[in-house]
């Protein structure tokens, strides 16, 4: 059990290191009036948000 709530908090890092990432591109892409690019960089921030959630239930749950 200890190995994957390790797993499940390493992931919910990644998952938020990504989201930032995402965040900075999608600041560039409203910088460069790429309409196509700010939606889809939204989208991509939403789904993660919705995977860091179901991973922190997970968690919570008892991992």
């Amino acid at each position: 059990m200890a190995n994957r709530k390790k797993r499940l908090k390493k992931g919910i890092e990644s998952i938020e290191r990504q989201i930032l990432l995402h965040e900075e591109k999608l600041e560039l892409a409203k910088a460069n009036d790429d309409i196509g690019l700010t939606e889809y960089y939204q989208k991509e921030i939403e789904a993660k948000k919705r995977d860091k959630d179901e991973k922190k239930r997970l968690l919570d749950k008892g991992g």
